[in-house]
């Protein structure tokens, strides 16, 4: 039995700088996608053919045909981001719809890298409590930061509330000095890091002193009401079940949380039972209307995540 001939797709490029930008430095993007398909690619002016298997050559069309969209909106390809979007569309997504999401406008521009990431921005943005569950380096709470800071920005809050639970990663600091913020302080340093990177500093010291940006530990969220805030709670796989409970009853009207943490890095003294993030999981996993989309570790960035609505178990923003 004779095998089906190949498959010639051909993309025309317009314009030469887009050509530049589309094939990299010394053709490395050109090599990048045809090391990556079983496909022959030949370039001729500004006409790019692809020959191969019918579904594999269409698919490295759609794929210049991503990376050109994402030229002509001013974004510039590397070979992270081209390698990224291989990733994508093997899996039949399009990258275009994860690259032109913008989170935050500024200081620094902060978009979703993967459709992981840019699921949980959607979550976040869709709900009014998002959990987000998944390993160090995915961009959890440096991007419920940034979507934080852009809430501030378009007004939709008025203040900004960045928590995490005081505990040592296994080792014992023993006792330090200052007040009770000095004190505190240096669990904290991530989420400052965070704001120093999106916001200038005198501003976010400006904001601080006004009380519209506020870094607490989570010892102070008790008793206290938050409205009109956006909420991060981070570390939370150090939150026993009685702190969780607590700090999700704080939620108030106009307000947003976000719950990060990764629960193959728990460092609860012994003694202090089961990570309240757990038994939160364990809660929303398995039920038809929390979304718990599954990522796999070694992608480097792309959370689990499990979005819900304070007073159900998921469900959209209330108005």
């Amino acid at each position: 039995m004779a095998s089906p001939s190949p498959t010639q797709v051909k993309i025309l490029v317009p314009g030469n700088h887009l050509m530049v930008g589309l094939l990299g430095q010394r053709d490395e993007l050109l090599r990048l996608v045809e090391g990556s398909f079983p496909v022959e690619i030949h370039v001729r002016g500004n006409e790019i053919t692809v020959t191969g298997d019918a579904s594999e050559a269409e698919r490295v069309g759609r794929l210049f045909e991503e990376m050109v969209i994402l030229l002509e909106q001013g974004h510039s390809l590397d070979r992270e981001g081209v390698g990224r979007s291989i990733e994508m569309l093997k899996a039949d997504q399009r990258p275009t719809d994860v690259f032109t999401t913008e989170v935050l406008r500024g200081r620094k521009s902060v978009r979703p890298k993967t459709s992981g990431q840019k699921e949980y921005v959607d979550a976040v943005r869709d709900h009014t409590v998002t959990f987000c569950i998944g390993p160090a380096g995915t961009g959890k709470s440096y991007l419920a930061v940034a979507l934080a800071v852009q809430a501030l920005q378009a007004k939709q809050i008025n203040r900004i509330i960045l928590t995490r639970p005081a505990v040592e990663a296994g080792e014992r600091l023993g006792f330090l000095p200052g007040d009770i913020l000095a004190k505190v302080d240096p669990y904290l340093r991530p989420l400052y890091d965070a704001l120093y990177d999106m916001l200038d500093p005198e501003v976010v010291t400006r904001l601080m002193d006004r009380g519209v940006i506020e870094v607490a530990p989570l010892a102070f969220m008790r008793g206290r009401t938050l409205n009109d805030s956006f909420i991060i709670l981070d570390e939370a796989q150090n939150t026993t079940p009685e702190q969780m409970k607590m700090f999700l009853t704080r939620l108030g009207f106009g307000s947003n949380i976000v719950v990060t943490g990764d629960v193959t890095q728990i460092d609860l003294p012994e003694g202090r039972g089961r990570s309240g993030l757990l038994v939160v999981r364990d809660i929303l996993e398995g039920t038809q209307t929390a979304a718990a989309p599954r990522f796999p570790r070694d992608a480097g960035v792309g959370p689990d995540l499990l979005p819900c609505r304070a007073g159900s178990r998921s469900g959209p923003r209330a108005n």
